[in-house]
């Protein structure tokens, strides 16, 4: 892209949780967006900005319609896209009946490259621009993911599972994991806006010997990240607390290994005590809300306001496929559900924030993605209140920001992410 080129429309963003900061919300209802190379050179009042604007120079009027920054998924498995909505039970038994035998198809290469087309495909239909996502065991699965990614000048961080315990199929050594792990960050890190996520799959599918050689492995690329499994569920943190009966608690077991700092990113994070949530905060790591994933499972309900006030920076995960929806905007909506029963209340506002900023600012990418600041990266999403009927009459009604907002979560799905953009160019639009 050369020149600069504009897009009208009412423009929503922040730069931190509204509902802790006011002036943290930005609302432009009649507002021009201005993009160059791929980066966001204004946005601001369509009156004011348009009138230093060189003659003749692109702006597309979209009535109507809601821009704001693309979303940020925190927490997302990419072998698991088609076993959404598969019936297992709890965390253990759901993984052995159906996590598993699907990831053990990719060991092929040629289902590795259909997957992930489909895959970033489907994130970029739901408006989501960025991404933390587990590969699986198989290199080649890692390798699919960033072709793909980097094919749509997408950012996405992404790691193969280190399993040296994992089942039959789907099982590591100390040694060929981590030498495929570093294979993977020489080969990908740094091109385009890919980065790299050191990742051990959960405590319970490596020995001892490969959570220290996953820290050895992050010490000595400071410019990746960890992403791990945290206190999902109660059998789970059973069967850890009895295989490293030496730890404190979970994240404990990770701690020991150098794998707790600023660019950790844990989900789930439901059954966490105190000591572990203040070691988070103290380190500066981040959790993953997986609310739709949490309830589909029957694992717990995140504690948002407990968790945040350790200084644990969180942000949503959608989750696929525990997680019952790429929608970060459903996700949103089933966070606020999880509020209710803890007995909480989240505001529209804040899960805004949640699905988008949050996530830069967990991710250490704030001054890069998540807001419409001059020189970050032009990822955004155009929005349709009008999408359905059902949700067209409820935003028509609606009374203010908030509740437009709060609507396009609960009554919104795809059909709402009416073109999503990446660094300017246009990525999806929908049917």
């Amino acid at each position: 892209m050369t020149g600069v080129r504009g897009w009208r429309a009412e423009l929503v963003w922040t730069l931190g949780d509204p509902a802790r900061d006011e002036a943290a919300l930005r609302h432009v209802p009649d507002g021009l967006l201005l993009v160059e190379e791929g980066r966001v050179v204004a946005a601001g009042p369509c009156g004011e900005l348009s009138q230093g604007l060189p003659e003749g120079t692109p702006v597309e009027a979209l009535p109507g319609r809601i821009i704001t920054p693309g979303f940020i998924d925190a927490h997302v498995h990419f072998p698991q896209l088609d076993m959404m909505a598969a019936p297992g039970g709890a965390l253990l038994d759901w993984l052995e009946r159906y996590t598993f035998p699907a990831e053990r198809a990719f060991a092929d290469p040629a289902h590795c490259k259909d997957a992930a087309g489909r895959f970033v495909g489907g994130l970029l239909a739901h408006g989501t621009t960025t991404a933390m996502v587990y590969g699986s065991v198989h290199k080649a699965s890692v390798d699919a993911l960033f072709e793909e990614a980097l094919a749509r000048d997408m950012r996405l961080i992404a790691g193969k599972c280190l399993m040296d315990r994992g089942p039959e199929g789907l099982r590591d050594s100390v040694g060929s994991g981590a030498d495929e792990t570093v294979a993977l960050i020489r080969a990908w890190r740094g091109r385009g806006r890919l980065g790299y996520a050191v990742t051990p799959r959960f405590a319970l599918g490596s020995s001892r010997e490969q959570l220290a050689a996953a820290g050895r492995i992050l010490a000595g690329h400071p410019d990746t990240w960890m992403q791990t499994h945290l206190s999902e569920n109660l059998a789970e943190i059973a069967a850890t607390a009895a295989a490293f009966p030496e730890a404190a608690d979970y994240l404990d077991v990770y701690d020991r290994f150098g794998l707790v700092g600023p660019r950790s990113m844990f989900a789930h994070a439901i059954h966490v005590e105190d000591r572990a949530l203040g070691r988070m905060g103290q380190a500066g790591c981040a959790c993953a809300f997986c609310p739709t994933s949490n309830l589909f499972l029957g694992s717990g309900l995140f504690d948002l306001e407990r968790t945040r006030a350790h200084g644990v920076k969180v942000a949503l995960g959608s989750d696929v496929g525990a997680g019952t929806s790429y929608s970060l905007l459903t996700t949103a909506a089933e966070a606020w559900k999880v509020g209710q029963l803890k007995g909480t209340r989240l505001d529209p506002l804040t899960g805004l924030y949640l699905a988008g900023r949050a996530g830069a600012e967990a991710l250490g990418l704030a001054d890069r993605i998540g807001a419409f600041e001059p020189g970050l990266e032009a990822d955004f999403v155009v929005l349709d209140p009008s999408a359905t009927p059902a949700l067209a009459r409820r935003t028509g009604n609606a009374g203010s920001l908030a509740e437009r907002l709060f609507a396009l979560m609960v009554l919104g799905d795809e059909r709402v992410v009416e073109r999503t953009y990446l660094a300017g160019r246009l990525a999806h639009r929908r049917a």
